[in-house]
This record gives C-alpha cells, structure tokens and sequence, in this order.
C-alpha cells in the first residue's frame, strides 16, 4: 500500500536535491503496511512528482526529533517549531531513496478517483 502526500513545492525541491531526508507529520497514517510515499507537489505546481521508499518514521516530541533530523531536515529550525507548536509529538519520516519521475502527472491522469489533492495525506493502491 501507498500514500500520497501533499508536499510545499519548496520542500519537493530540498527532497529531489538531496537536502531534506525527512518528511515532518504532525499526523501520520494509521495502516501499518505502508512502504511508500507518492509525492504531489501543491500549488502553483500542482503535479505529481515522484515517490519514495519509507527507511523509518520517528514519532517522538517535536524537540528531540529536530536534534536527530536537523542534519537533513532542509528546513530552518524556526520552521520546524512553527509547525510543531503546540504538539507534544510529532513524525519524521526517513526518506530511503527518492524517485522522480521522468514527466510529472497531473492528479486527475494519475489516479481519477481524485477529485483534489489530499490536505496532508490519502492512501492509494
């Protein structure tokens, strides 16, 4: 089973350089046979981009996963606790090796019981 995740065009970028090896949740799947993350860039880009094997999710308080992942988070830290303020936990997402696709795809061709893109996340077969 995979999921697509709705990525900031910004951070697809940092994930196809190399830059950002972890993926930051505040909410995580709850099905335990996920292996792979399909990537949709947001608007403006609007396009299915790539996907990735998962190596590891991390669930833990915000602060100790910012001194684990800092290295390869391809965000600032002030970023980082923005998004995760106000949580008692959060999620990284390990990034085992990323796949771009050859030509984006737009959601509808990719998967036509899509109506619009998830908000964080939805499973796909």
């Amino acid at each position: 089973m995979k999921v697509l995740l709705s990525i900031k065009p910004e951070f697809v970028e940092q994930i196809i350089n190399g830059n950002k090896k972890f993926e930051y949740r505040k909410t995580i799947f709850r099905r335990k046979d996920i292996s792979s993350i399909i990537v949709y860039a947001t608007k403006p880009y609007g396009k299915v981009v790539g996907e990735f094997e998962i190596e590891n999710i991390m669930v833990d308080e915000p602060e100790a996963i910012w001194k684990k992942t800092k290295e390869h988070s391809g965000i600032s830290s002030e970023y980082f606790y923005d998004y995760f303020e106000g949580k008692n936990v959060g999620y990284a997402i390990q990034i085992k090796r990323f796949i771009e696709y050859t030509s984006p795809v737009d959601l509808k061709s990719f998967n036509s019981s899509l109506k619009a893109a998830p908000q964080s996340f939805c499973y796909v077969e």
